[in-house]
């Protein structure tokens, strides 16, 4: 059941999202009026809701953030600099959008500051988004190896 987050959900939600992303993210992604979800047996929040859109779940595992696709569109509309970024090739876009995997050797551009297992947003050239996921490679590895599979894509744009 969906609940209006309090002053401490936010500041807590907002903390994550500045440590796992960066500076001003948590603003980006959560404004004031989103809801939450909870787990009824541990009563901590699962998952993260702005107007019916599911903007990110919290990992019981890590206490880390999952990015929905209407996060990661927030993050990209609000934050100048988006962090945690992978740019491929448009001419794979299509297949990025269906929920494939991002290969090494399709990757233009990815923040240097990406370690294996983080967060990411997958981006075509033109900075339109196709995915998010996660990192299997650092940013460098990334623009350095000609093979193996660079993200792990969670959800694609087109997929259902």
């Amino acid at each position: 059941m969906k609940a209006e987050a309090s002053w401490q959900d936010l500041v807590k939600l907002r903390g994550v999202a500045n440590f796992q992303f960066g500076k001003n993210v948590g603003d980006a992604l959560f404004p004031d009026l989103v809801e939450v979800v909870r787990s009824s047996k541990t009563k901590r929040i699962k998952l993260i809701y702005y107007k019916n859109e599911l903007l990110a779940t919290l990992r019981p595992t890590d206490g880390y953030l999952s990015l929905s696709l209407p996060g990661a569109k927030r993050i990209l509309r609000k934050v100048k600099n988006p962090p945690s970024l992978v740019v491929v090739r448009s001419d794979i876009g299509d297949f990025i959008k269906k929920g494939r995997n991002v290969f090494a050797k399709h990757t233009i551009k990815a923040d240097d500051e990406i370690r294996p297992q983080d967060e990411v947003i997958v981006v075509d050239q033109k900075g339109t988004l196709l995915a998010v996921g996660r990192a299997m490679l650092s940013g460098e590895e990334m623009l350095s190896f000609k093979s193996g599979v660079a993200v792990r894509v969670r959800r694609g744009l087109l997929e259902r």
